[in-house]
């Protein structure tokens, strides 16, 4: 059904043609429909969104397309120790959009060592230079923010660059740069306050040590890096600083990739360590010292076996702490009007809907609890929230199908379930995985080793071999995945992968080609070139 509707803003005064393509019959027939179309006078805005990061601004731009008094409030708050930024939130500034543009930096080195085998002849030194790479990153995290102010107006979004904090259930504070307070109601709310670096709590860790989201902006080359923490982030950054040439030591407390497909994170590391990267396993930090003064300077560290009493100390020119992220929850006044927050790590428990405990409330992105913590699903439920709320659609996020990509060197992506966990829904007998080695062509005649990449699908024996779980260690995988997921929400099999005709030679074509079962205990090791 197409739906053509003419709502006039009070706050903007301006008149806007709506074609929503999305309403769904049954909201106009249960009257859902004439009760969105109606604006609350009793507000200044329809929908007010505190955040401003992918979740927030796609929320706040589908509610203005949908014709609604919108407002949204992007003041960062600088911490002690880390940067501030404006618009467009984590990915933006500290996350997807920087790494992987270190990560290029990385695969670029790669490619000039690649290039001698295909007759690429060069006599100058190479090196790299941080600094150059860091401002051209700067500089394009720049423009983003530009075009994200520019998007706002376009759609007639009010933004107002200050912290906001509830008062009441439908009034908010919004505080300014300056100190100065102005107060506006909204009829609901969408909280996307993203979250921050977590500390260790242990004497030296603020004081001396950087985070992920220091690194990104980090002026000066790190140095010898010790990188805590066994999270994508932490092997994401140790993978891209050891292909720049540094010294990098990772310190893993437990498991590597937490949450992730068990085997596949374990050869993450593998693929990891063979660029020179050092593990220490089983190892927590107890102190930081600084020994000397710089620009980055000299640290030591002492730690701590996190199965026994052995003690290890070690120096360094940097420590990077990527042990997780806390939701910025506390100081926005969620306890003032009762909204349910968990003590740690301060996210959000929502339904299926987004919706808090109070019901004119709702959250999105990595504020959110138990749900991917993505820039994609962010934008997704953004935008679907606001389709739910104002455009009288049904239609939820599916968050099982998330697809992601680990951006190591070796990139590691994957969509659906992990193998340890689809065995605990299905069981092992109801499951069939097949597996295979990569050896892309173009890594052959430059004798990268053959036997690191890898790719599994898991299948349910009980769905006639619906994949669901799709697993891919090698280059350019998060490119390869995502096609995958797309055929994966639709129903993939095994037997349609082999019904496909493969493009030859990609990546990608060893799924159509897949024949070893783990089940059949067949080698798939390739001989090296």
């Amino acid at each position: 059904m197409l739906i053509k509707h003419r709502v006039q803003r009070n706050s903007l005064k301006t008149s806007h043609t709506v074609f929503s393509p999305l309403i769904n019959p049954q909201a106009h027939q249960s009257g859902l429909l004439q009760e969105l179309l109606q604006e609350d006078p009793a507000h200044d805005y329809d929908l007010i969104v505190i955040g401003g990061g992918s979740g927030g601004l796609s929320c706040a731009q589908e509610a203005a397309v949908l014709g609604r008094r919108v407002m949204a409030l992007g003041f960062v708050v600088a911490p002690a120790q880390g940067p501030s930024w404006g618009l467009g939130g984590t990915c933006v500034h500290v996350g997807c959009i920087p790494k992987k543009l270190m990560h290029q930096a990385t695969l670029l080195g790669q490619a000039l060592t690649d290039s001698r085998k295909f007759g690429w002849e060069y006599h100058q030194q190479v090196k790299h230079n941080w600094e150059t790479m860091s401002k051209a990153i700067q500089n394009h995290i720049g423009s983003l923010n530009w075009s994200y102010q520019r998007a706002l107006r376009e759609k007639a979004v009010a933004y107002v660059n200050s912290y906001g904090e509830f008062v009441e259930h439908h009034k908010i504070k919004a505080t300014n740069g300056k100190g100065q307070e102005t107060y506006y109601t909204a009829a609901k709310f969408v909280i996307a306050t993203g979250e921050r670096p977590r500390y260790l709590g242990i004497q030296g860790d603020k004081e001396y040590c950087i985070t992920s989201d220091d690194l990104f902006s980090l002026p000066y080359c790190p140095g010898a890096t010790l990188v805590v923490g066994a999270s994508s982030v932490a092997l994401e950054c140790a993978g891209f600083l050891a292909g720049l040439g540094l010294e990098v030591t990772v310190m893993v407390r437990s498991q590597l990739l937490r949450g992730f497909d068990q085997e596949m994170a374990e050869k993450v590391g593998s693929s990891v360590q063979q660029l020179g990267i050092r593990f220490l396993r089983k190892f927590v930090p107890v102190e930081v010292q600084q020994l000397e003064k710089g620009s980055p300077g000299k640290l030591k560290v002492v730690a701590k076996s996190a199965e026994g009493t052995e003690m290890i100390e070690g120096l360094y020119d940097t420590v990077l702490l990527a042990i997780g992220r806390d939701s910025c929850t506390k100081k926005i006044g969620l306890e003032k009007i009762g909204v349910k927050v968990n003590e740690k790590p301060g996210n959000i428990p929502v339904s299926d809907v987004e919706q808090s405990n109070v019901p004119c409330v709702y959250a999105v992105g990595d504020v959110v609890e138990a749900k991917p913590e993505l820039t994609p699903v962010a934008v997704q439920a953004g935008k679907l929230l606001a389709q739910r709320l104002l455009g009288g659609c049904l239609e939820k996020v599916s968050f099982l199908l998330a697809p992601t990509v680990a951006l190591t060197p070796l990139e590691y992506g994957c969509c659906g379930r992990a193998e340890e966990r689809a065995a605990e829904v299905y069981r092992k007998e109801g499951l069939e995985v097949t597996h295979t080695v990569l050896w892309p062509l173009e890594r052959t005649a430059a004798c990268r080793d053959s036997n690191t990449r890898y790719a599994k699908i898991i299948c349910s024996r009980l769905d006639y071999d619906r994949v669901i779980g799709f697993h891919v260690l090698g280059p350019k995988a998060g490119e390869v995945t995502q096609g995958f997921a797309a055929s994966m929400k639709r129903g993939l099999t095994k037997q349609l992968l082999d019904d496909t005709i493969g493009i030859r030679p990609t990546r990608a074509q060893a799924f159509t080609t897949l024949e070893i079962t783990k089940s059949s205990g067949l080698d798939l090791t390739q001989k090296d070139c």
